[in-house]
């Protein structure tokens, strides 16, 4: 007898799409756009030893005038999902092209394949965030006190646990997209989670009453293998925004909502009276 596929190799598969989709990944189609300054470098982490972690900036320009440039801009912290890096923000979703319009500094981060979380080989890359990532883009004049989050698949879980971290006093409002969600151990994708320990230490919807007072926005495709598990999550998250809408687990979905994610975070980090 012939077994079909099991949920979990659904799921599995799904998330083989943003690593298919980032194999090339040179930037030769990034352009700066007008009233936009691009950065990147690398860190070095203690949370992520022997590892050059690539990452780049996308931030308002000086040179587009004071009345259109704060001096210390809030800044929205990206983090990837599953196969890719730093600069799919920007090669992929293009974050970039909505950076004027909002005020908003766009950053993003290598996280490797680790979902952004303390793992048994020592790596810890959500911790590697706080600890290496923000102050460095603190030292670079942008207003980290009060910041953005949002990611995708496996950076979509990645910015809710996060979210759940930081609190409401750090984090201004958090956005995720087609979350790599799992309601159970046995339904996650191999290597999330190190075993059923690792994910019930990390389990965001046990978790979930830690994101009160936190503006989330959920938004997932409707052909989207992780469609029910977000939307059980946002079920018992009051005052979420969710749209499920026609679309799967794909770059093009992602890209599509960028620039109304950018803007209803930006009207959550914008300064009262503003």
């Amino acid at each position: 007898m012939t077994r079909g596929p099991t949920r979990r190799s659904v799921l599995a598969a799904a998330l083989s799409l943003p690593l298919l989709a980032s194999c090339d990944l040179g930037g030769s189609d990034l352009t700066t756009p007008a009233g936009v300054a691009l950065e990147r470098g690398t860190l070095t982490s203690t949370h992520w030893r022997g590892h050059q972690v690539g990452w780049m900036l996308a931030r308002p320009s000086a040179r587009a005038g004071a009345g259109t440039a704060r001096a210390h801009p809030p800044v929205v912290v990206v983090l990837h999902g599953r196969g890719g890096d730093a600069s799919a923000a920007f090669d992929q979703l293009h974050l970039e092209r909505h950076v004027a319009s909002t005020g908003l500094a766009v950053a993003s981060v290598d996280g490797g394949d680790s979902y952004w979380h303390a793992r048994r080989s020592g790596v810890d890359t959500g911790a590697m965030v706080v600890s290496d990532f923000l102050p460095l883009l603190a030292r670079r004049g942008l207003d980290t006190s009060r910041i953005g989050l949002l990611g995708w698949s496996m950076g979509g879980y990645g910015a809710l646990l996060l979210a759940t971290r930081l609190g409401r006093r750090r984090v201004g409002g958090v956005v995720a997209e087609s979350a790599a969600l799992w309601q159970s151990p046995g339904d996650s994708a191999p290597g999330a989670f190190d075993d059923r320990q690792d994910f019930v230490a990390h389990d965001v919807f046990r978790a979930r009453s830690a994101l009160a007072g936190i503006p989330v926005r959920l938004d997932c495709g409707t052909d989207d293998p992780f469609l029910a598990a977000d939307r059980a999550f946002v079920r018992g998250l009051p005052g979420v925004q969710a749209t499920f809408d026609a679309g799967g687990h794909t770059v093009d979905y992602w890209q599509s909502h960028a620039g109304a994610q950018l803007a209803w975070l930006a009207g959550h980090l914008r300064p009262a009276g503003q």
